[in-house]
């Protein structure tokens, strides 16, 4: 194997680009998630600010996108310099394991010493070279055996994202900050993510996975083994058009649905064989309006966030986030941490207190057979 000083020449940037964002509904929908929508203020998608972030580190060439073959159009529109070979189209979601798994096993193929980095589609990113920083530092630590992760630091008992305990440094040269895993965390409840924070050792799971791809398989293959062998018999049909569809007809039903956590990283974490980099970098997964509020309004709770390219809103001692995909005029006057969602055919209108509910409604649309607004 070659050495570590060379590592970052042999990275892959992985995109997996899935997921409906169910909490952000209506703005994602399922033909148009929201990786696809520009949620920061930035001017470009997500998507496009996450491709942007990466091909600085691995090249533009070096990038491989998982998606739907319902997004394909926008995703090649979106990314004109992603390479034909470098989209992996799912027939239907089967989850992070499938997707990052089969993008690793592909790459394998092609290139048998690569490294790969996973770095979901949809999170909002700010102070960028600490990003690139800690990407670098994963790349080199990953060289060394290690399924790593970026783990960021918290800034809040935040409940809603799951945890990484640090353990023993890894003592692996050029990656001065990595750290040991101990353990990954569900997550919690407010005194326990208290505790988490004065504790000092732990750091939020942002599901970011860089490894060498034969290290991922092998690890695959010890809990999934069902799983691993499907995926390498795709990726043996995949560079070839005609046995790509057969393979994938055959075996795409029968892949397991699920998260990569569960089925490599907690397993390998509790082998001592993980470990994390700390991620000093403003993150946020945005997975509700609640967080999108907090991103657009700089974190000011009495401010309101307003997103929409020609959005037209009136508002008098009013806070929380409007988003506007229609010409109408929206006039809020003495409303706190509202929030407003109005679409050509959909409109929500909740609290930054019960954005965790939207969910709920897009399961009773899904029950009551209104798809055609999903």
């Amino acid at each position: 194997m070659a050495g570590s000083s060379d590592a970052l020449s042999r990275f892959h940037a992985v995109i997996p680009a899935g997921g409906v964002g169910s909490r952000l509904w209506p703005l994602s929908r399922a033909i148009a998630p929201k990786f696809l929508h520009d949620l920061s203020g930035s001017g470009n998608s997500l998507l496009r600010d996450t491709w942007d972030r990466l091909a600085p580190l691995s090249g533009k060439d070096r990038i491989m996108v998982v998606t739907g073959r319902a997004h394909r159009a926008a995703v090649e529109e979106q990314l004109p310099d992603l390479r034909d070979a470098n989209i992996v189209l799912e027939a239907d979601p089967r989850d992070s394991t499938a997707a990052i798994c089969l993008a690793a096993a592909i790459l394998q193929r092609r290139e048998p010493d690569v490294i790969i980095g996973s770095f979901a589609a949809d999170h909002i990113i700010s102070q960028v070279p600490l990003f690139d920083s800690a990407v670098r530092e994963a790349v080199v630590a990953a060289d060394s055996g290690r399924i790593v992760t970026i783990g960021i630091r918290p800034t809040e008992p935040a409940v809603g994202f799951g945890y990484i305990k640090q353990g023993a440094p890894l003592g692996a040269e050029g990656a001065p900050n990595a750290r040991m895993v101990e353990a990954f965390v569900e997550k919690p409840d407010l005194a326990t993510a208290r505790g988490y924070l004065r504790d000092g050792s732990y750091l939020w799971n942002a599901s970011m996975f860089i490894t060498r791809a034969d290290v991922l398989l092998n690890e695959l293959a010890t809990t999934k083994p069902v799983l691993h062998e499907q995926l390498l018999e795709l990726a043996a049909a995949w560079d070839d058009q005609a046995t790509r569809g057969p393979a994938v007809d055959r075996i795409w039903p029968k892949l397991e649905k699920v998260a990569i956590d569960y089925s490599v990283a907690e397993p390998a974490a509790a082998e001592g064989k993980m470990a994390v980099v700390p991620g000093l970098f403003r993150w946020d997964d945005v997975g509700d309006f609640a967080s999108l509020a907090k991103v657009n309004s700089g974190g000011r709770k009495a401010d309101l966030a307003i997103l929409g390219e020609n959005a037209r809103v009136l508002a008098d001692a009013s806070s929380g986030i409007v988003v506007s995909g229609s010409k109408r005029i929206i006039s809020l006057i003495g409303v706190k941490d509202i929030v407003v969602v109005d679409t050509p055919d959909a409109l929500l209108v909740t609290t930054i207190e019960n954005a965790q509910r939207v969910k709920s409604v897009v399961d009773a649309l899904k029950l009551q057979g209104s798809t055609d607004v999903l």
